[in-house]
């Protein structure tokens, strides 16, 4: 318990520094909000205009899909804002030799090139897609269910920590591949994949597809699982199984990521 309040104060202070930085170029910052504004404005009228002309996709009404939407432009944002960045750059750490320093610190290597940098630009995505959600449920006229809640908050950091899990196993590529900006354009792929409900592959030719996405690498079970426990099925089964997946990802992850780091030779070397 002290490590874990240890690194959470450390993230903390990571933020705060982070955040001074981008508070300097506030134009900057302003602008990657509108951005990621213009971007859900986008998707909601996107997906409206689907709606216009049918209640149902693949069995999830409109204010069903809408809560979906607010849960994956959360989830991404949350993901986004403490991770993506830093996994990017850990290609040119590797390429110039900086992750010498970084491995040279006194604390967990994963934690610090993972997390040394707070992308606060797209912090408001994920306010803006508890918004959405809540705008759903309000249109539901969802009654509060304190189980409901409790799983979704469960899954949905189980969701994070999936999609962190493929992140980092992606990032760990650079320490053989150098660049690897192909295989970090793998995180769109996979994150495309998650931002549609697992249903549209059920009944189809691509049907094996979505069960390889489900059961063996799971992102279909980083937005769908949260998103059904709160507005469609409960699923013990599914909520279990995501609970798993994601102790099995972290620990796989976490394990090919020290493997690539032990495989590492310093600039000077």
């Amino acid at each position: 318990m002290r490590v874990f309040w240890k690194y959470t104060k450390l993230l903390g202070q990571l933020g705060k520094y982070t955040l001074a930085r981008e508070l300097a170029f506030r134009g900057n910052f302003l602008v990657k909000v509108a951005v990621e504004a213009i971007w859900l404005s986008i998707l909601l009228a996107f997906y409206a205009t689907v709606f216009g002309k049918t209640n149902l996709i693949a069995g999830w009404t409109q204010n069903q899909y809408l809560f979906f939407v607010g849960c994956f432009f959360a989830l991404n944002g949350l993901i986004e804002c403490l991770f993506l960045e830093n996994c990017n750059e850990f290609a040119e750490l590797v390429r110039t030799g900086d992750l010498d320093f970084l491995l040279l610190k006194p604390i967990d290597e994963q934690f610090l090139i993972t997390c040394r940098r707070v992308d606060w630009a797209t912090a408001p995505n994920i306010i803006m897609g508890a918004v959405v959600m809540l705008i759903a449920l309000a249109r539901m006229h969802w009654e509060f269910d304190p189980t409901k809640l409790a799983m979704f908050m469960v899954t949905f950091v189980c969701g994070v920590l999936i999609a962190y899990a493929f992140m980092l196993v992606l990032t760990a590529f650079s320490v053989w591949l150098v660049r690897n900006q192909s295989l970090m354009e793998m995180w769109w792929l996979f994150a495309s994949l998650a931002r549609y409900p697992k249903q549209i592959f059920d009944n189809t030719n691509v049907a094996p597809l979505g069960f390889v996405f489900t059961f063996i690498l799971p992102i279909l079970l980083v937005a769908n699982v949260p998103s059904n426990v709160m507005v469609r099925l409960f699923d013990w089964k599914m909520i279990g199984f995501t609970i798993v997946a994601t102790i099995v990802s972290l620990w796989a992850s976490r394990a090919f990521f020290t493997r690539a780091l032990r495989s590492y030779r310093s600039a000077s070397s």
